[in-house]
């Protein structure tokens, strides 16, 4: 018994040996940090990132959408809703601002079944600054 745990013991110490020199190297091959990291801004002319993150939750006939905004511009959004019966209406909710970090929660129905649904997005116009008085 004892010569099977000093055999277990033998390898335990050399895989440990094995590991530690496979770490070891792998540290040493690391490239070094740079001294100081230039920060850049975003292009000017490049793509902004915007729209809200929504996903549609269709219950039967009742539709929500969950809209969540993580980035810095307002973006003003609006839910679709196309009825399955033809004599049903299709509806348009009225538009919904979601500033950033901020969320929204936009309801419509049919009166039978939903055909489709889905949200358009466009950026909501940047408030006017606040007038200022003469003195």
């Amino acid at each position: 018994m004892r010569t099977l745990q000093r055999g277990f013991a033998a390898y335990a110490s050399v895989a440990a040996l094995l590991l530690g020199t496979a770490v070891a190297a792998e540290v040493h091959a690391a490239p070094a940090p740079a001294e100081e990291l230039a920060a850049t801004a975003p292009a000017a002319d490049g793509p902004e990132d915007f729209g809200a993150s929504c996903h549609t939750v269709v219950d039967g006939s009742r539709v929500t959408a969950h809209c969540r905004n993580p980035y810095p511009r307002t973006d003003r959004i609006r839910l679709h809703v196309e009825c399955d019966p033809w004599w049903d209406l299709d509806t348009d909710s009225a538009p919904v601002d979601v500033a950033p970090a901020d969320h929204a929660t936009v309801t419509a129905r049919c009166w039978k079944q939903v055909r489709s649904a889905w949200v358009t997005h466009e950026p909501a116009a940047d408030p006017a600054p606040p007038a200022r008085r003469g003195t």
